[in-house]
């Protein structure tokens, strides 16, 4: 297999098969292949199958199935879009080197890698700090492919250095970095506050990787232009409600 990404503001990936390579992905990101590229539905994945695999992905902001492109017969090309403006780069997954990424972050991956919830440590937490609360945690074995939206600003922790972040700019960090919600002191803050009521503190050892236009945030700004509602000061509302309503019901909340 080989891979590369190609172009700057709006990359893609275009993905080289060898007849029997195969790389599962989430919904929609298909741009175009070769007519030898076959696609398959399946719940199995980084040797975790079944409904309740499928479960915990949704819980982790993706869906039941993943779509799985396999070569046949001749080598292949697969090409997987970015979604917005920004960065698709790659990570080696292995046991002791795990991801956490945002639930829009993981593009593909090899057929050994599982993607799943990283869990919170407060429900109320999850549930009111917005969607970028709803993590996804990439295991297994093999290399995945991850999708950053506007600018990416890297940042090495060390060991007990923190970072309070703004949730939808989370955009992946090493599971060696914990990770906690926090709420913002102070009723004038809570009540007019245009930066939402709570943040995320990262705290390392680990490597962190931000972004600067994370899609809710986008859409919120632009909500004002297309007839839309006042939402409230965080962009970020979808909650792991909305993860897990959507993925089952295959569309965003």
């Amino acid at each position: 297999m080989k891979a590369e990404v190609k172009g700057s503001i709006l990359p893609v990936l275009e993905l080289v098969l060898d007849p029997g390579d195969a790389v599962v992905s989430t919904h929609g990101d298909l741009a175009w292949m070769t007519p030898n590229v076959q696609l398959s539905q399946t719940t199995n994945t980084g040797g975790a199958s079944g409904f309740m695999a499928g479960l915990k992905r949704v819980a982790g902001g993706g869906g039941i199935f993943l779509t799985r492109y396999e070569a046949t017969g001749a080598p292949g090309m697969l090409v997987l879009a970015a979604k917005l403006p920004g960065r698709i780069f790659s990570v080696e997954i292995a046991p002791g080197s795990e991801y956490i990424v945002h639930r829009h972050g993981w593009l593909c991956g090899t057929p050994d890698i599982r993607p799943t919830v990283a869990l919170q440590q407060t429900f109320g937490g999850a549930v009111f700090g917005g969607e970028g609360f709803i993590l996804q945690r990439l295991e297994g074995q093999g290399t995945a492919w991850l999708e950053l939206s506007g600018e990416i600003s890297t940042y090495e922790l060390a060991a007990g250095q923190s970072l309070c972040v703004h949730p939808g700019h989370v955009g992946a960090f090493h599971a060696t970095v914990s990770f906690q919600t926090t709420r913002l002191q102070g009723i004038t803050n809570y009540m007019f506050g245009q930066d939402g009521h709570h943040l995320v503190i990262l705290t390392g050892p680990g490597t962190v990787w931000l972004q600067s236009m994370p899609l809710p945030i986008l859409a919120h700004a632009l909500s004002p232009y297309l007839g839309g509602g006042h939402h409230e000061g965080s962009a970020v509302t979808a909650g792991v409600g909305g993860g897990v309503l959507g993925g089952m019901l295959g569309r965003k909340l």
